[in-house]
């Protein structure tokens, strides 16, 4: 048995593969489980929406249209120090407007104008009776004033709540709307609106230019004098430093940006006497200095031309000698000649340089006295540089007071001629009686109730889902349990799984043949040489899995053996409708004689081994050896040895049957046991050091399916068929 115990190689083929349902596949299986549910609050829902819409007073909604331009007033044009943003700036503006149009002093503009406080027709028309609302105690007088004030709180009150103001997303226009249960007061309500909010708006313009008007004229007399007073200062203060300003030069805002004084003009052009007089004396010393070394021969005309007539000479006196003696007249007079223009010559040079040097003594005279009277004229500059500091802040002042006084001045006039004609509201559509009611809108209504009712379903199928903490699907197994999902089993009666059993093409049969698969992995030698199935509580579908798979497996000419281990309960003997005289029981007590208490061959082609007479302590005859000793005389006759065994909880059997075979097979009712109840069931079989296999759901309705449907599967003349 210990060997057989140790091979088992893969006790849990799942144990690395948890199975996880998809959110949404959970959430789909949590729907159809609740369906009927469902349908029955989103019905109600529905229903109660078509009711409230039946009973609700109909309302008739006019609508005006008014076109706002963008038109801000400027009381002065001095420009503030933040950019101007005027997108920001238009949000603003448009939602300003709004927030007027919405106004409750414009509300009571309306109610004054069409002495609506006064009208029994407009409170009928709401089902409204003024008299009822609030009474104030005290005397009589003020009381009554109370009583007068009621209605016209109660108007104004009524027309915000009915009143809508809906911008059109993109332009400057604004639908302006009232709905009531009266077509024709809505219409009068919406043009009266729009006419006392152009009114509105043309008080607000009148007064901001009164007020403006009167403002500027205390700024204008304040900026007079201010101007005045810097002026004086400034020319006082210009007489005194002698600051003699010759032009000025001002930018576009008026503001003086440079000046030319005296004594500026007088640097400028001696500063620019002395720059001609230095360029006159390098050029005097350049020639000075080309005159001392025979350097200026090229540069003056008449002693070139001498000189060219005395190479002349020379030529002429060279070819004379060739032909004549040095003493004839011709020769002695050409060498004359050049004697002349030698002297000629000479004197021409000395001449020449004594005139370049008396220039350039000429010009270095004339650029020292220059660069005298410029550094005079650079401190006298200076000085009034030093001085023009103030003059400069004079300047500003006279600069500034003068530029918001002329500001001032333009404003003020503009304000005179432009008046308070203008105005930025127009009216685009006068209100008309509607002809058909805005609400109650039937299908609004409906898709409100359809939205509360699936909101009401979710929720309660949420809350359900919460509360019910018991396994509807094998993929939980592994998720919440910690087992492998070895299979399923649809939800079928006892006595139909036993007659479908003997049909190899049913649902039954194909669902156990998938959990003999599963069981193909279990271990190195494919199914386990023995295995029991138990359960939490009784009647969760173990006895008829355990004689099912008997069943499948023993279909597989395989040696199969099922023992009823539920001595105090047993329940094989009744599905085969044989007695239980002798049985497990037998074996427990003393009795060696297997021949005689299994029943070869049944009608599914497996032997069983009954639970026998029902003992008085079943715990004490599994405690002792002869259960393990049976099992282990057992697997030397069958491939594989099935043991129903009782329940978990509240008995001691299993953990005693467990220790005799390779592994526990746990089987769970769909949406039967809680998980706190199953958790405790395996932590019991755990503790005797079984090994758990895995798990089988059984009794899964078609709504805890998977994909939400049931199958059955027939042949010969039936059809399949699909639910």
């Amino acid at each position: 048995m210990i060997d057989e115990k140790a091979a088992v190689l893969v006790p849990d083929p799942y144990k690395d593969q948890e199975q996880v349902t998809p959110i949404l596949l959970q959430y789909w299986q949590a729907a159809h489980r609740y369906k009927l549910a469902i349908a029955i609050i989103v019905a109600a829902c529905m229903a109660l929406g078509i009711i409230v819409t039946l009973l609700m007073t109909p309302y008739y909604n006019s609508i005006s249209r008014i076109e706002i331009s963008r038109d801000q007033d400027k009381v002065t044009n001095v420009e503030g120090l933040q950019a101007d943003d005027s997108g920001s700036r238009n949000l603003e503006f448009y939602q300003t407007q709004y927030s007027l149009l919405e106004a409750r002093s414009l509300a009571e503009r309306v109610v004054r104008a069409q002495n609506l406080s006064t009208r029994d027709s407009f409170f009928e028309a709401f089902n409204v009776d003024p008299s009822d609302s609030g009474m104030l105690s005290g005397s009589d007088n003020i009381q009554s004033a109370a009583q007068r004030k009621e209605p016209l709180k109660l108007a104004i009150e009524l027309l915000q709540k009915n009143i809508t103001i809906s911008p059109i997303r993109g332009s400057s226009l604004v639908d302006v709307g009232f709905q009531s249960p009266d077509p024709r007061l809505s219409a009068e309500i919406a043009n009266a609106w729009i006419e006392q909010f152009i009114a509105s708006n043309m008080d607000r313009r009148f007064n901001s230019t009164a007020d403006a008007r009167n403002f500027l004229l205390e700024q204008l007399d304040e900026l007079r004098q201010k101007l005045q007073d810097s002026e004086r200062n400034l020319s006082t203060y210009s007489d005194k430093k002698e600051i003699i300003t010759l032009s000025s030069e001002k930018n576009d805002s008026g503001k003086t940006v440079s000046q030319r004084t005296l004594a500026s003009a007088n640097l400028e052009m001696a500063n620019a006497a002395l720059a001609e007089a230095m360029s006159d004396r390098i050029i005097a010393e350049s020639e000075a200095r080309q005159s001392s070394g025979n350097e200026n021969a090229l540069t003056n005309s008449a002693l070139n031309n001498l000189r060219a007539e005395r190479a002349k000479a020379q030529a002429e006196y060279a070819k004379l000698a060739v032909q004549f003696e040095p003493e004839y007249p011709a020769v002695k007079a050409m060498a004359s000649q050049i004697t002349a223009l030698s002297q000629s010559i000479v004197a021409e040079e000395t001449r020449s340089r004594a005139g370049t040097s008396a220039r350039y003594r000429e010009a270095v005279e004339r650029e020292q006295k220059l660069q005298t009277e410029v550094n005079r004229l650079k401190r006298q500059f200076s000085g009034e540089r030093r001085d023009s500091i103030q003059y400069n802040i004079f300047q500003r002042e006279v600069d500034t007071n003068r530029q918001l006084y002329d500001g001032l001045l333009q404003r003020y006039k503009e304000i005179g001629v432009a008046g308070v004609g203008s105005n930025n509201i127009s009216v685009v559509d006068r209100a008309e009686p509607a002809e058909e009611p805005s609400s109650p809108n039937l299908l609004l209504n409906l898709a409100l109730a359809l939205l509360a009712g699936v909101g009401l379903a979710v929720s309660y199928v949420l809350v359900l889902e919460q509360i019910d903490q018991t396994v509807k699907d094998p993929a939980e197994l592994k998720s919440k349990l910690g087992i492998a999902s070895l299979g399923s089993i649809p939800d079928f009666d006892k006595e139909d799984i036993l007659l479908s059993l003997t049909d190899k093409k049913s649902v039954a049969w194909e669902a156990y043949l998938s959990i003999r698969t599963s069981l193909g992995f279990l271990t190195d030698h494919g199914v386990p040489r023995s295995f029991l199935l138990t359960s939490t509580r009784p009647n969760e579908g173990k006895s008829t899995s355990a004689f099912a798979l008997a069943a499948v497996l023993a279909s597989a000419r395989k040696r199969i053996l099922l023992i009823d281990g539920d001595m105090r309960n047993p329940s094989l003997h009744k599905m085969l409708g044989s007695d239980n005289d002798a049985g497990l029981s037998n074996f427990l007590s003393g009795t060696n004689d297997l021949e005689q208490l299994i029943s070869k061959k049944t009608a599914h082609e497996f032997d069983i081994m009954t639970a026998g007479p029902i003992p008085p302590n079943a715990a004490e005859l599994l405690s002792g050896p002869r259960m393990n000793e049976l099992v282990a005389k057992l697997n030397e006759i069958y491939d594989t040895i099935i043991i129903d065994a009782p329940p978990v909880l509240g008995l001691a059997d299993i953990p005693l049957l467990a220790d005799s075979v390779e592994g526990v097979i746990y089987t769970i009712e769909a949406g039967g046991v809680k998980l706190r109840g199953i958790q405790s069931g395996l932590e019991r079989v755990r503790s005797s050091r079984a090994h758990v296999f895995g798990g089988i759901v059984t009794k899964i309705q078609s709504q805890h399916s998977g994909y939400g449907y049931s199958y059955q599967y027939s042949y010969g003349s039936e059809q399949a068929v699909e639910t």
